[in-house]
């Protein structure tokens, strides 16, 4: 198999499913690794603070927002 057919197979998901199973079979492990996460594997992300701009009005968790202007 070609190397653009494999990278194109890793990359789209549609044109993956039209191969045989023969094809599919030879393709290898995509090294970007998992590229879906299931269900269950979701329910066990934890993320970081959902506004990455602290100077707006939503401040990270445990953060009280800017410090007051002295002076």
């Amino acid at each position: 198999m070609k190397n653009e057919k494999i990278i194109r197979a890793w990359r789209d998901s549609e044109f993956r499913a039209e191969l045989s199973e023969e094809e599919r079979a030879l393709l290898p492990e995509n090294p970007a690794g998992l590229i879906e996460l299931t269900d269950e594997a979701m329910e066990d992300v934890v993320g970081g603070p959902t506004c990455l701009c602290w100077s707006c009005d939503n401040p990270p968790p445990g953060d009280d927002g800017p410090e007051p202007e002295v002076g």
